[in-house]
């Protein structure tokens, strides 16, 4: 009876009626099932996947009706038609052959004056030893024990260590550790030395380059500038060669990277057949602020020690061997507006301490940079679908001006991986709400935040790395590595994977990548206790 019930109502409500002008005359018509509500079965995100996919691919499909015509138009012509066409063409030699000089002349300069490929052979991100792990008890204790931080300075850098994203397991260079600590200009080179060296080593090794053959040396380190330069160390150490081209970059920010591998690619562009090896660094030893200005102890308690190495090629031979390919690089600088250049400003405080300056607005200053930097990346690697959505929003909001929210266009279409550089919890925030992506889009970051805190430079290294080590890297896929730089500056490198790359046997997460991802906690809260630890 419940079941001859149900079919009944549902014969009811799918009832359809159509009357004449006559009341009396009425035409019913029904139905043993539901008819489907497309509005609720139809969903709307394959509506638009097949938009997108009609718009990204609207050459192609135009290209078929054209061939279709010309197949029809060519079999309506006959044998005799196309032996007329032949005859006809004979007496056209003339125009041919100059028609076709001129073709392969266009075509000779195209692929004489294009640019060549630059190929990402291999890279090395230096790991520090176990007994330079700095655990928030060791921090706190060593902070204490300097005496120069009053009690509210400590408890702040407590706050910012638990709200940081940091794990216990990141890395101090050997002068920090000491009591009290030795910051002289000795103990920084070693700093450098151990960080550039260990990278370099690893590369070498890994790629079978010998340093002889490197024919272009990029170095960036913001912080610290010796005198020989660092990139002069590096020659020396490696007895490389004497018309290398070296360039040591200095005040750049943890953007430089980006900066240095720019760089690396115009000197490619005209030096043929070479490598290039591009050394990413931050030194923390002479760095380190010993006083109680707020805004200048943030970095204490982000800045980690770390480094990478990179090797670059032209050689069309290692695009066989080469994990990547560079797609594109852009640079934004918006230092002509002071506020934007004074956001993170090296200084000394009211007491004559030398530290950084972080200002409370640098969140905002970034967000301002980012949307410069991606205005100009969107048109060069998002599809023809969304461009023409943000530009139809563009033109309905500025035009037509109706009331709606700019159109954010969805990365998740151009990039399969994104490496965004771990300046700290709050900036990897924000762009994951701003480029609206999923949490494993950001796992990259958030993971290398907390297992080797902020490199600088060189943390967009050590979040590939995790996503190689993962085995999350397939054959064409596409790598957008974003970071953020004092002056300011919001830089962007887009890479294209050449092969599914296997988990590497050796590299910074190899003993520990099984535990992640971890999960972080909005607060780490850090035992009072620590704080007063003694440290021998």
């Amino acid at each position: 009876m419940a079941k001859g019930a149900d079919r009944e109502l549902q014969t009811l409500s799918t009832q359809g009626f159509v009357s004449g002008m006559d009341d009396r005359v009425t035409v019913q018509i029904r139905t043993g099932r539901m008819l489907p509500d497309f509005l609720q079965s139809v969903n709307l995100d394959y509506v638009k996947l097949g938009y997108r996919y009609l718009v990204t691919h609207i050459f192609t499909l135009l290209w078929i009706p054209l061939m279709l015509a010309v197949l029809l138009e060519v079999g309506r012509m006959g044998s005799d038609g196309i032996w007329q066409l032949g005859v006809h063409l004979q007496f056209k030699l003339v125009s041919l052959m100059t028609c076709s000089a001129l073709l392969v002349f266009g075509l000779t300069t195209y692929i004489m004056t294009r640019p060549k490929p630059v190929y990402l052979v291999d890279y090395a991100c230096y790991k520090p030893p176990d007994d330079l792990k700095v655990p928030f008890s060791v921090f706190l204790g060593h902070s204490r024990l300097s005496g120069k931080f009053d009690e509210k300075s400590l408890a702040f850098q407590k706050k910012i260590l638990e709200r940081s994203g940091l794990g216990e397991e990141t890395y101090f260079p050997r002068a920090l550790h000491e009591l009290p600590a030795n910051i002289s200009m000795s103990a920084a080179r070693d700093e450098a030395e151990e960080v550039m060296f260990g990278a370099l080593d690893e590369l070498f090794e890994k790629t079978g380059v010998k340093p002889m053959d490197v024919g272009i040396l990029v170095v960036n380190c913001s912080l610290f500038n010796p005198t020989p330069s660092l990139a002069a160390m590096i020659v020396n150490k490696y007895r490389m060669r004497g018309d290398i081209k070296s360039y040591n970059l200095g005040g750049m920010g943890c953007s430089a990277e980006v900066i240095s591998i720019d760089l690396a690619k115009d000197i490619l562009q005209l030096q043929r057949n070479t490598y290039a090896v591009v050394v990413c660094t931050e030194n923390v030893t002479q760095n380190w602020y010993f006083g109680n200005d707020r805004s200048m102890l943030i970095p204490n308690c982000l800045f980690r020690m770390g480094g990478a190495a990179i090797l670059l090629s032209n050689k069309g031979a290692d695009r066989r061997r080469g994990k990547y390919v560079l797609v594109h690089t852009v640079r934004t600088h918006k230092g002509a507006d002071t506020d934007f250049y004074q956001c993170a400003y090296q200084k000394e405080d009211a007491r004559g301490k030398l530290g950084v300056s972080l200002s409370k607005d640098l969140m905002t200053i970034a967000a301002h940079a980012l949307k410069s930097n991606i205005t100009t990346l969107g048109p060069l690697v998002l599809p023809w679908s969304e461009l023409l959505f943000f530009f139809g929003v563009l033109v309905a909001r500025k035009l037509f001006n109706v009331k709606m929210k700019p159109y954010v266009p969805d990365f998740n279409l151009a990039f399969g991986h994104f490496c965004i550089h771990a300046g700290g919890r709050g900036v990897i925030d924000e762009l994951e709400k701003k480029l609206r992506l999923s949490s494993e889009h950001v796992e990259a970051s958030r993971m290398s935040l907390h297992r080797f805190g902020n490199t600088s430079s060189s943390t967009i290294w050590y979040e590939l790395s995790y996503i190689e080590s993962k085995g999350r890297m397939k054959k064409g896929d596409k790598i957008w590595q974003i970071a953020f730089g004092s002056g300011f500056k919001c830089n962007s490198i887009v890479w294209k994977s050449m092969r599914t790359i296997i988990p590497p046997v050796r590299g910074p997460w190899t003993d520990c990548i099984h535990m992640y991802p971890v999960k972080i906690p909005e607060v780490f809260h850090i035992p009072s206790s620590d704080s007063n630890l003694s440290v021998n």
